[in-house]
């Protein structure tokens, strides 16, 4: 596709702001909390990522679909970002395993994408005017009807968005003759944390986002994973009922991002949506336990109350941010149960954080020998 022959579009804030750039060729408007993710590779990991669903994503980096897309680096079943902005984007590629081109595979989802936005500006401004829901659209000369529409769109602030990317019917992966057990609830999973446990000899059941506890231990599972997702904690309430149950009996349980606030709202702990979230792939952790420092994918909105944490007389702070100092992981002093808001799946170079999947494995073959 040649320059001359992309048409105008636009990015529209909530509080009025506009900036303008190209279509990349696919025609259409997409609304969404606008947010931005720092990573430098990847994005195809990010589009797929069922945490992302309802957000209009801003690429940092310069360059979008330089090295296309492979079949196997999804994390769901398809895209999840409502429409993506970025400055440059690439319609063809240089990778040699790549099954295609980016342009291609968005056009296959209808993705509306734009290019040739000022994503510098953009993100400095969303850094300094917080998360905000935002609209993109080719129809540049319909700004009103944008905006009408762009008042309709539902903040992120309360919405339940986990129904919309759970699985709707129980499956299984890996091997069923593997040693462990897992009962892993589905609020918007990614697949490469279903693969970690799988190749540490695990075997998974992947539940609906509202399965009981008595519907999960029917399985007769080792442990019990609560996975990532989008939107809003607190209306999780089946979620935060499940995770009681499983705290009630002691019985070893791993959440991560989602899941980790989820964790934190059974035991009392409130979460907050933040002014515009972490998402990116070398965020800075220490790991209080051992004074370790690791580099992180991160890619989250909500987080827990850091002074309600620590005033838990039941919950221990393991992880802090060291951005912000906001609550990176948590464990339960006297309960087989840890979490943390970041991705140990995710791998984008440093493999810091993988050791947590060996953490939640001691942990249940400790509880199988009692």
């Amino acid at each position: 596709m040649k320059y001359k022959q992309q048409k105008k579009a636009l990015v529209l804030l909530a509080d009025g702001t506009i900036f303008y750039g190209k279509s990349i060729g696919i025609e259409g408007t997409a609304t969404g909390e606008i947010c931005f993710n720092t990573g430098m590779t990847g994005y195809q990991e990010i589009f797929t990522d069922p945490s992302y669903y309802g957000q209009l994503m801003v690429a940092t980096n310069a360059h979008i679909g330089n090295y296309g897309v492979n079949n196997d680096e999804v994390e769901s079943d398809g895209i999840k970002i409502s429409g993506l902005i970025c400055r440059n984007f690439s319609f063809t590629y240089s990778r040699e395993n790549a099954d295609g081109s980016l342009f291609d595979w968005f056009k296959k989802h209808n993705l509306v994408a734009i290019s040739d936005v000022d994503t510098r500006a953009l993100v400095a401004y969303i850094r300094d005017n917080g998360a905000m829901n935002a609209i993109i659209s080719t129809e540049v000369d319909k700004l009103d009807e944008l905006k009408k529409q762009l008042a309709t769109t539902p903040n992120m602030e309360g919405l339940e968005l986990a129904s919309k990317v759970s699985t709707k019917e129980p499956y299984f992966v890996g091997n069923e003759n593997a040693a462990i057990k897992i009962a892993a609830l589905d609020i918007g999973i990614k697949k490469n944390i279903l693969r970690n446990l799988a190749k540490r000899d695990a075997y998974i059941k992947v539940f609906p986002y509202n399965t009981s506890f008595e519907e999960m231990k029917a399985f007769n599972p080792d442990g019990y994973f609560i996975s990532n997702g989008p939107g809003d904690p607190e209306p999780l309430t089946e979620a935060q009922n499940t995770a009681k149950e499983i705290i009630k009996r002691n019985l070893p349980l791993f959440g991560i991002c989602l899941g980790h606030q989820v964790i934190a709202l059974a035991n009392g702990i409130s979460t907050y949506k933040m002014h515009n979230g972490h998402r990116g792939i070398n965020h800075p952790v220490k790991n209080l336990l051992t004074g370790k420092g690791e580099i992180t994918s991160q890619n989250h909105g909500f987080a827990i109350n850091r002074e309600e944490t620590e005033a838990n007389p039941e919950v221990e702070i393991t992880h802090v941010h060291l951005n912000d100092n906001t609550v990176a992981g948590i464990r339960m002093k006297n309960k087989n149960v840890f979490s943390v808001q970041y991705h140990p799946e995710a791998s984008p170079g440093p493999h810091d954080s993988a050791y947590l999947f060996d953490v939640f494995i001691e942990n249940i073959k400790k509880n199988k020998q009692n």
